[in-house]
């Protein structure tokens, strides 16, 4: 996790604010590669 995240396993499960910034990021994240992974299918199903 500190080396995707920047930030260690105690820090992330002991700071609430920490964590919040940490799954807003994964969040945006997981969108991001479901857009390209769309993008992708519709490149290849033409």
């Amino acid at each position: 996790m500190h080396q995707s995240r920047g930030v260690g396993y105690q820090e992330y499960s002991q700071n609430l604010e920490k964590r919040l910034e940490v799954e807003k990021q994964r969040e945006k994240e997981y969108k991001q590669s479901r857009r390209v992974v769309a993008e992708v299918d519709r490149q290849i199903h033409r």
